[in-house]
């Protein structure tokens, strides 16, 4: 069991922060992380953990784009983890036509 849980940390981010700060998001990714844009992946649902690895990604220029390298540099490890916790709480549905 210890070792499954070093497997898979918990991040301690908010959810409430993480909705405040996601404003300058919205743009690309929607107001509730559904893009309208297709080349800006939905953001709503995605896991947590995948949330925070990406972005640090685009902050420490692992993995590129030209508007998300520019936002990325400004957050923090805290700013992060708030987003991954915001985006990761919020539950889409499926349904076939």
């Amino acid at each position: 069991m210890v070792l499954a849980a070093s497997l898979h940390p918990s991040h301690a981010g908010d959810a409430a922060a993480g909705k405040a700060r996601a404003g300058m998001c919205i743009t690309c990714h929607g107001p509730l992380g559904i893009s309208q844009l297709p080349n800006a992946p939905h953001l709503a649902g995605q896991p947590e953990i995948y949330m925070v690895e990406q972005l640090k990604h685009y902050r420490d220029g692992k993995r590129s784009n030209e508007v998300m390298a520019v936002i990325a540099k400004t957050l923090t490890d805290k700013d992060i983890e708030d987003l991954a916790a915001w985006y990761g709480s919020i539950v889409i549905t499926v349904k076939e036509k």
